[in-house]
Formats: C-alpha cells, sequence, structure tokens
C-alpha cells in the first residue's frame, strides 16, 4: 500500500505537471498571439504599399478626360466670319479732357445683326478708368465672356445704351461719363468717375 508520504509525493508531483503543461501553453498562445500580431502589421504595409501605388480615383478620373483639366469650350467664341482680332484681348488707353457724353466708337465693324434692346448679348470687354486707363475688370482675365439682357437694367446705363445698334462681330470702346457709369463716389469698391471700356459684341439673341 502507498503511504501518505508517497500519496502526497504523487499528488506534488501531478500538480507540477499540470503547472507545467498550463506554462506550456500560455507560451504557445503568446507566440500564436505575437504571429498574429506580425502578420497583421506585414499585410498592413503591403497593402499600404499597393494602395500609394495605384492612381486615385480624380487622377484616374482626369487622366481618362482631358477636358476634367481644362476647359471644353474655346475662348474666346469669335463668331464665325469675325475679324480675328477679336480673338486677342484689346489695350485700353487713358482718354483725354472732361468726359460728359456717353460715346461709341466702332474699332472692329462686325457683320452680324445690330443688337437690340431686350436681347441677351454675349460681350468681351475690358474696363479701365477714363483719367489714366488703369483697367479694373475684365472678361477676360476669368476667360469666360459675359452674358446679359440689355436694356433691362442688369449692367451701368452706359452699356444699356452704349451698345444698342452695334453689329454682332464688332469691337467697340464705350467712353462712359461718371453718371452712366457708377458715379463720383461709389459704394462697394466699384470705379468712380469716367470709365472707358473695349467690347467685343460675341452674340445676341
Amino acid at each position: 500500500m502507498k503511504t501518505k508520504a508517497d500519496k502526497r509525493a504523487e499528488a506534488k508531483a501531478a500538480k507540477a505537471r499540470a503547472q507545467a503543461i498550463q506554462k506550456r501553453r500560455q507560451a504557445l498562445a503568446g507566440a500564436g498571439a505575437a504571429v498574429f500580431v506580425l502578420a497583421l502589421v506585414v499585410g498592413l504595409i503591403v497593402w499600404v504599399n499597393h494602395s500609394s501605388s495605384r492612381p486615385s480615383a480624380s487622377t484616374a478620373s482626369a487622366a481618362a478626360s482631358p477636358s476634367a483639366a481644362q476647359p471644353s469650350a474655346t475662348f474666346p467664341p469669335v463668331p464665325a466670319g469675325a475679324d480675328p482680332a477679336l480673338s486677342t484681348k484689346p489695350t485700353v488707353t487713358a482718354g483725354t479732357g472732361n468726359l460728359t457724353k456717353l460715346t461709341t466708337t466702332t474699332l472692329i465693324q462686325g457683320t452680324g445683326a445690330p443688337v437690340r434692346s431686350g436681347q441677351t448679348i454675349a460681350v468681351n470687354y475690358v474696363g479701365a478708368t477714363y483719367a489714366d486707363g488703369k483697367e479694373f475688370d475684365s472678361s477676360w482675365s476669368r476667360s469666360e465672356a459675359f452674358s446679359f439682357p440689355i436694356g433691362a437694367g442688369r449692367v451701368i446705363e452706359g452699356w444699356d445704351q452704349g451698345l444698342i445698334g452695334v453689329k454682332v462681330g464688332s469691337r467697340v470702346q464705350l467712353d462712359i461719363p461718371a453718371d452712366m457709369a457708377y458715379g463720383d463716389n461709389p459704394s462697394g469698391g466699384q470705379p468712380p468717375g469716367a470709365l472707358r471700356f473695349i467690347v467685343d459684341v460675341l452674340s445676341a439673341s
């Protein structure tokens, strides 16, 4: 028969074996977790590198469509048969003397129909102060023609009156006194005093 001492020794040995088995399991679990984390990190690095090597959706779209980077419409939209000079931005010079009367001077005569009040017209223009010829506004700087209903009070009076009767395809110089422009003391950042515009009439409908 086994003595109490033998039984205690066997129990102690069994407990030691159980502890050893538990330690091996913990070690294996820790190693497995480390391997999993390492695999996760490596996979993430590979995915990031793969993603960075591909063009983004916006880049791919721009490459597939040149119009995404450049306007599709040709600027300026010069009427068919019009003087090629309308494709070039004009230079505005200063006026002389005290301007008191609206004056329309034809620089290039168009061959289209005359502009009528109530029509919507498209124009290119350069605006400058009359006294020194300093440019303050231009459709050319935006690469976009300006459209508006003429005679409806949507623009300054000098435009509403000075462009009536101008033929489509023409380039005209408008010398506009202050009272038909923005006045001598305008608010909102408009230029004061008399103004000079060079306007290309591109269409009227």
